[in-house]
């Protein structure tokens, strides 16, 4: 993958399909690298007709690593949040949101449909907030507004997001620690193969892994403020998917999202937690390409 640098930091990238048809930009989530978006699901959308652009985020794979953060800043970060103080970070989503349009600048890229998964939804959203002549269509899977009293995971997802990493050098380790969390979050409707569950993690391990990375994005999760007075501002024609059985972010966030946003549709698929398995891959493929065609029409 080429890189290149944008709001003063380096994004590792990757251009999928025609260099001159409509871009789609996919923003990933919390701790995850670029392939997290399938290879065959990018290429679903780039035979759709479109140009698809994926990248790390800052402190995600390939790209660059900032500093601060840190377990004990983390513990101060939620107790700032539940005493609804200011929380201190190394950066927040709105920067995250300011690379996206800055590595669009970098590309050439004048508007573009934005696409974010969790984390990458809530950049997503701020993207098409701060940038909106930027934004030909929104589509936020599996995210929030920023509403604290919505975003309340289950016991067991929480746990398994908040257990302590393992040595990164130990690559077996992690690998177990990463298939573990995915079988508490994941679809509980869509069987998993768990040999190509664990060869894809395996090679996002070996591509890159950096907890503190992780850690920084965590806290500027932390930080954002409920971003619902901003999104009804948003005027881009919007899509909301989200797993009914999500037990990180309830469907209950992604309602509020639909609801927040004039015009929004939500699609709530029956099984999906929070992740995305291979047999939905060729209806979010069909969901989101035909809601970009939609939004250029």
């Amino acid at each position: 993958m080429p890189s290149i640098y944008a709001n003063g930091v380096r994004l590792e990238y990757e251009s999928i399909g025609d260099p001159q048809a409509p871009a789609i930009v996919l923003i990933m989530g919390l701790g995850m690298q670029s392939i997290a978006w399938p290879d065959e699901f990018c290429a679903g959308l780039a035979r759709e007709g479109f140009r698809v652009i994926r990248f790390d985020n800052r402190d995600s794979g390939l790209s660059s690593r900032m500093s601060g953060g840190g377990t004990a800043q983390l513990m101060l970060a939620l107790a700032a949040r539940w005493l609804r103080m200011p929380v201190r970070v190394p950066y927040t989503l709105d920067d995250m949101a300011d690379d996206t349009a800055a590595l669009m600048d970098a590309l050439g890229i004048g508007r573009a449909h934005v696409v974010g998964a969790s984390m990458g939804g809530m950049i997503a959203q701020l993207v098409a907030i701060r940038h909106p002549a930027r934004v030909a269509s929104l589509t936020s899977i599996m995210s929030g507004s920023g509403n604290p009293a919505v975003l309340k995971p289950t016991p067991g997802a929480r746990n398994a997001l908040m257990r302590p990493a393992p040595n990164p050098a130990d690559v077996d380790a992690v690998v177990e620690h990463m298939v573990s969390l995915f079988g508490v979050i994941g679809s509980p409707g869509f069987p998993v193969d768990h040999a190509e569950l664990r060869g894809r993690i395996e090679r996002g391990v070996r591509r890159a892994y950096d907890p503190a990375g992780t850690t920084r994005q965590l806290l500027a999760i932390i930080a954002a403020r409920d971003r619902r007075p901003q999104l009804h501002r948003i005027a881009a024609p919007t899509l909301v998917i989200h797993g009914v059985q999500d037990p990180l972010v309830p469907i209950e966030a992604g309602r509020e999202t639909a609801r927040s946003i004039p015009g929004a549709r939500l699609m709530a698929i029956d099984g999906m937690g929070h992740d995305l398995p291979r047999t939905l891959w060729p209806a979010l493929v069909e969901a989101i390409a035909g809601h970009c065609r939609a939004a250029a029409c």
